[in-house]
């Protein structure tokens, strides 16, 4: 029954991994024109496959004994199926990461250690998963309603939406309605305010590891050091008692010469 049970699990990981590369891989056909995809079937596949992982991530969160913990570690799969904008497919490669680590593919290949470990203690132990993922609700409710307000397309809000958090603001897209006024009006607090804590804490990871790299440097080199010192050290002993015997020794024969 194990053994039955393990085979389905990685027929269903084999399938899962398939089909976001797939995805991934049509997405980016689309994007820069390497195959002539017809519109229609490229729709059909495209929303067909946001369905499977949108039924899967739903279905795992179902049985999911700790639900907050699923959350937390599948935020990329939920983001993977937001269908605002193809690119949003990419994040699927998230899942394909954690099931390859799953089933220890890194370590076969010599590849997994510090830089996964780093990578995922990047991700989950410093809170940045919560702010990215607050970030880019805050862009995709934003774009929604601004999309609907200014009646423009996804893709354009999405867009505008962007290029007003991060402060940059094109001026190509820019509300004409009061509503949207406001839309942007709290986006530009909200999503400045978040969008600068995710930048601060990429800042203080990469300050904090390598204060730890020179901090562990410096240990070794004061290690090495007080070996060097207890090793002279010992020697010094050594001698000492060297000259301590031959001065014994020199007085006894001074001694009995007398």
């Amino acid at each position: 029954m194990d053994k039955k049970l393990k085979k389905i699990t990685l027929i269903y990981h084999i399938t899962i991994i398939f089909l976001a590369l797939f995805s991934v891989l049509l997405v980016l056909c689309s994007l820069f024109h390497w195959l002539s995809i017809v519109t229609y079937p490229y729709n059909y596949i495209h929303n067909g496959g946001l369905i499977i992982f949108a039924i899967d991530y739903v279905i795992r969160f179902i049985y999911a004994h700790d639900k907050k913990h699923f959350l937390i570690e599948n935020s990329f799969d939920l983001l993977g199926i937001i269908p605002m904008h193809p690119l949003f497919v990419f994040f699927r490669l998230g899942r394909v990461v954690r099931i390859l680590r799953a089933h220890r593919i890194f370590v076969v290949l010599g590849i997994d250690g510090a830089f996964t470990g780093s990578i995922h203690k990047f991700i989950y132990s410093t809170g940045f998963i919560y702010l990215f993922s607050i970030s880019v609700a805050i862009l995709i409710l934003s774009a929604l309603l601004y999309s609907v307000v200014e009646k423009i397309s996804l893709s354009n809000a999405l867009w505008w939406a962007i290029t007003t958090a991060t402060t940059v603001g094109y001026g190509d897209i820019y509300p004409h309605t009061f509503i949207g006024k406001i839309i942007a009006s709290i986006l530009m607090i909200g999503g400045i305010g978040f969008i600068g804590l995710l930048t601060s804490t990429i800042t203080d990871f990469f300050t904090f590891n390598k204060e730890a790299k020179e901090n562990t440097v410096n240990q070794n080199e004061l290690k090495e050091l007080m070996s060097s010192i207890d090793q002279l050290s010992k020697k010094v002993d050594h001698l000492s008692d060297q000259v301590n015997r031959l001065t014994k020794q020199k007085k006894n024969t001074n001694h009995r010469n007398r």
